[in-house]
């Protein structure tokens, strides 16, 4: 930390020159307006923009709601909040105080009620700006008696309005009320869902179609079927000549024991469970080497052996557990990038599955099924014992026909018994095997079918469950911008402390609020960016030069570190340049006589994180407006420009008073 006269060129907080970082938009309405809205619709979002920190685009969607029709005390108080919010007297153009003055003339057709008071009050306090203390006594009183929402919205848009004595008199209970607002709404456990992005929909692995191995299979059975009927029926007519009673009752045999080990062995051999769904030749194929080496793939297994390893079993340390589950865990990372192989998917949002998966891989496990999930289709061993007893049964009854035919018979007979006999054995085996192929097959359809929409309603379960948590979770733009705002007053606060300064001393100040390194982004559809990260810079103005004062804050729990303080004379200050670069961002870039350039990333770009509706111009200016881009470009280049000589024109003692009509 360094309190010096020229810049101290050593500050890591001061360089923040970032690469670009991946932002989350949420898919939110809020700000949008149809073509055809009316003026109170227009007017309903104008305000909600104000509220939330967007003060530029308020003021145009007031202002129109208004030249449309719309206009009472309420409407015109918004609207001159957001004339007035995030800027200095000196900000406002000849034009803007015009219609200022013109505006104060209106309050007095306006009925009276809370709205109309507060109206009254906030040209007061433009009129007493640059009086002297003792003047400010009765627009105080009157903002103290205003009711909490009109109040409070007075102080928070007034803040760079209002300046000197009039500030102080007001500063104690700014702060009390920021610390009262910083955490409030249970802040540090709500934070971290404004930057989650939109989980991504759930899927499933889709069932395969039959195999070519299937369908040859049909093509081939009615040929061994044939086969088989032929041989069985020379066979049976064979022994049926040499002794019919006999003959009958060895096919009766035969019959019922085919039929025993049919019914049976279907259940057995025509459902037995394959080793998983990517078995077989003709099953598709794992990645390859080439890409294992993509990188949403390895990012996807890294997830799962993160979730995997803080989701054990008990009795499992996470290093057993991985060791236990490395198979498991290579296979659904397999399937999930597989699944989600897409261009523009980011890991963050299939984190969700990933985190679920490793959950039903703890749960399968504690139901002793992580390792076979189909122990239901096992076959019992009362129907394999069936099944092995009724082929017994069958091929003793063909040995015996066989024996029936050749008993007794002439020297060709034994030759076409024996044939037919081999034809039967050859055939039936074959016949069989096609038929427990294509049964198999369509039990694997089945099963798979069953699985699919089984995993898919489970998982959509999932998802859905986790986009509620999110939505129930995420903060309102409005608590966001909220409490940041509180954030820059303690940071105010504690500099004007250390500085010991009062409001009297400056002539003014600014703010400008910009994303750390390494922090997420997110913003709604409309609106401005907002990071988990930010540097805060607060320059103060006073008449002996600027006292600049930055910190790196960590919004969820508004904590912030590695502190840097300097100061330099007005005249030390050469000059004040804006970079744009459509791939990269905005660079703040200060050029001081007694030291080397300095660049501050404002904002990164936008091109890649735009809604389909959206202006890549209107959201880059919306963000600026909301990190006080706007307002401390003009000051630091004003006295670039004019030196001391800025003083002059700024001093709030020497400011033209505002003049209220009537």
């Amino acid at each position: 930390m360094s309190d010096n006269d020229g810049a101290d060129h050593s500050m890591s907080a001061y360089d923040s020159t970032i690469g670009i970082q991946a932002g989350t938009v949420h898919n939110s309405n809020v700000y949008f307006v149809h073509p055809d809205a009316s003026p109170q619709e227009k007017y309903r979002v104008g305000v909600r923009l104000l509220e939330d920190g967007v003060p530029s685009r308020a003021r145009e969607m007031i202002t129109d709601a208004i030249a449309h029709g719309y206009h009472n005390a309420e409407v015109r108080f918004h609207w001159v909040l957001a004339t007035l919010s995030a800027r200095t007297y000196h900000d406002l153009s000849v034009e803007e105080v015009q219609r200022l003055h013109h505006a104060s003339g209106l309050v007095r057709a306006y009925a009276e009620d809370q709205w109309k008071s507060a109206l009254r009050v906030t040209f007061d306090l433009l009129a007493a700006l640059g009086a002297a203390d003792g003047a400010t006594g009765p627009v105080l009183k009157q903002l103290q008696d205003l009711p909490p929402r009109q109040h409070d919205a007075i102080l928070r848009h007034l803040d760079f309005m209002l300046t000197g004595g009039l500030k102080d008199e007001l500063w104690a209970e700014t702060v009390e009320r920021a610390g009262a607002e910083r955490f409030a709404n249970d802040r540090a456990q709500r934070v971290w869902a404004y930057f989650e992005p939109s989980p991504i929909g759930a899927r499933a692995v889709i069932p395969r179609l039959s195999t070519a191995a299937a369908a040859a299979a049909r093509a081939a059975l009615p040929l061994r079927v044939a086969l088989f009927v032929v041989s069985s029926v020379a066979l049976g007519a064979l022994a049926w000549t040499a002794h019919p009673a006999q003959a009958v009752f060895e096919s009766l045999v035969a019959l019922g024991a085919g039929h025993t080990a049919a019914r049976y062995g279907v259940q057995w051999w025509g459902r037995e469970a394959r080793p998983g769904r990517t078995a077989g030749a003709d099953a598709p194929q794992r990645p390859g080497p080439a890409a294992d080496e993509d990188g949403f793939t390895k990012r996807v297994h890294s997830n799962f052996d993160h979730y995997f390893s803080i989701r054990t079993p008990h009795g499992f340390t996470p290093d057993t557990w991985l060791a236990h589950t490395a198979e498991v865990r290579s296979d659904l990372a397999a399937e999930i990038a597989d699944l989600y192989r897409e261009s523009r998917v980011t890991i963050d949002r299939v984190t969700w599955l990933i985190r679920y998966l490793a959950e039903e891989a703890r749960n399968r496990h504690n139901n002793g099924t992580l390792f076979d999930r189909h122990l239901q289709d096992r076959t019992p061993t009362r129907t394999k014992a069936l099944t092995m007893a009724a082929l017994a049964v069958l091929g003793a009854a063909a040995l015996s026909g066989f024996g029936t035919a050749v008993s007794g018979a002439t020297q060709p007979r034994p030759l076409w018994a024996f044939l037919a006999l081999l034809g039967a054995a050859w055939s039936g085996h074959a016949a069989a095997q096609l038929w427990l192929k294509i049964r198999r097959e369509r039990h694997r359809l089945a099963r798979e079918a069953r699985e699919y929409q089984e995993e898919l309603a489970a998982r959509q379960k999932a998802h859905q469950r986790w986009k509620t948590h999110l939505d129930a979770t995420r903060p309102s733009e409005l608590e966001m911008e909220t409490w940041l705002t509180c954030d820059k007053t303690s940071f105010v606060n504690e500099a004007l402390r250390h500085h010991r300064l009062t409001w009297r001393d400056l002539i003014t100040h600014t703010i400008l609020v910009t994303p750390a390194r390494s922090c997420r982004r997110a913003r709604v559809q409309g609106g401005p960016w907002r990071y988990s990260h930010y540097v805060i810079r607060l320059f103060l103005f006073t008449r002996d030069g600027i006292r600049e004062v930055s910190s790196e804050l960590n919004f969820s729990d508004s904590t912030r570190m590695n502190e840097q303080r300097s100061n330099y004379r007005f005249e030390a200050l050469s000059s004040v340049q804006v970079t744009e670069n459509a791939d990269v961002g905005y660079d703040l870039e200060l050029i001081l006589t007694n030291g080397p350039a300095r660049k501050i990333r404002v904002k990164d770009a936008d091109a890649l994180q735009l809604a389909p509706d959206e202006s890549a111009g209107e959201i880059s200016e919306i963000s600026l407006s909301a990190a006080g881009f706007t307002h401390t470009f003009r000051l630091l280049e004003g006295i670039a420009a004019d030196g001391k000589d800025w003083i002059e024109r700024h001093n709030p003692d020497g400011l033209t008073r505002f003049q209220i009509v009537g």
